[in-house]
């Protein structure tokens, strides 16, 4: 039977994977609301930043009381990290957010051609935050470690979104506001992907003990 202590420690992780499935549907609305030019699921987007913010209250409201009852180093670093990774989640609501604001001002405008290519840097931004929480459920920080380059492949795609949209900017002046507002969305699906990195340097930190951050260990180790 579970202590009452783990029983604890398994309901905080509970609460994280239920805020991390808000998360992820709060982006997703927010690309299919740009997408559709949904008026409907701009507000669900808003509405549901209040719920991941309400979450991450309660983690850290959780996790402030665990700390002082957590009886060892690997206990106190999953109740640390836990608290990190809400933070983390609690952003990647705060972006969605923003590409819905954005997409209320798109929606009043032209579609412009490069809005297709949205989609793709929101699949790649969400599939590395999942990976990331699968790592961290699967007690795996060999997975976190191999999809931190990821990043720099989002990194790579916004940059040619804001190429695009540069390019087209110049080349027709009428389009400039929707070039800015698309480049604000685009950089913000490409935020989401350094919050999935920061999951799993954070990953790693749990079960390996090392602070990977801003060092050359975030490269991918060879068995």
């Amino acid at each position: 039977m579970q202590s009452h202590f783990e029983k604890e420690i398994s309901d905080l992780k509970d609460k994280l994977l239920t805020m991390a499935s808000h998360a992820e549907t709060s982006v997703r609305r927010a690309v299919e609301a740009l997408m559709n030019r949904d008026e409907k699921l701009v507000s669900q987007v808003r509405e549901n930043e209040d719920i991941i913010d309400r979450f991450e209250v309660q983690i850290d409201e959780v996790a402030v009381h665990l700390l002082s009852k957590a009886p060892l180093a690997t206990d106190l670093r999953l109740i640390m990290v836990a608290m990190k990774i809400s933070q983390n989640l609690e952003r990647v609501g705060d972006e969605a957010s923003k590409i819905a604001k954005r997409t209320r001002e798109l929606i009043q405008e032209a579609p412009l051609k490069q809005v297709a290519r949205i989609p793709s840097l929101a699949d790649m931004a969400l599939a590395s935050l999942k990976a990331s929480l699968d790592a961290f459920v699967n007690h795996d920080p060999a997975a976190a470690r191999a999809l931190i380059p990821r990043d720099k492949e989002i990194d790579a795609l916004n940059k040619e979104i804001y190429r695009d949209l540069a390019n087209q900017m110049v080349e027709a002046p009428e389009t400039i506001a929707s070039g800015l507002n698309l480049i604000v969305v685009a950089k913000s699906l490409e935020r989401i992907g350094d919050h999935a990195k920061n999951v799993a340097e954070e990953v790693v930190f749990l079960f390996e003990a090392q602070d990977i951050r801003h060092t050359a260990a975030t490269k991918v180790t060879q068995p």
